[in-house]
């Protein structure tokens, strides 16, 4: 059965899916596993949502799909399932 990104919702083929992290559980309010609720995002959509914000914005101001789909419009174009992502330096020196 295919998979959609909550976050980009894009369609992910069982076809693609030969890598069992190309879709990956992510809890929207990280830290807080036990209470926190979790959607299913592609890899790269939760590899640059971890890149932008730390741990503490995402439970503060991030912690809903909603919120976080204004700043992934840029994956809807793409069809690749794996992307480089470098933490950014903000971020980092948040940690």
């Amino acid at each position: 059965m295919a998979t959609t990104c909550a976050l980009c919702r894009r369609v992910v083929p069982d076809g693609r899916i030969d890598d069992p992290q190309v879709v990956q559980e992510h809890h929207l309010r990280p830290e807080e596993r036990a209470t926190s609720p979790t959607v299913m995002l592609c890899r790269p959509c939760h590899d640059q949502v971890h890149a932008l914000f730390t741990n503490a914005e995402l439970r503060e101001t991030y912690d809903t799909v909603e919120a976080l789909r204004g700043y992934l419009d840029w994956i809807r174009g793409t069809e690749k399932l794996d992307i480089d992502v470098t933490t950014s330096d903000r971020v980092r020196d948040r940690r």
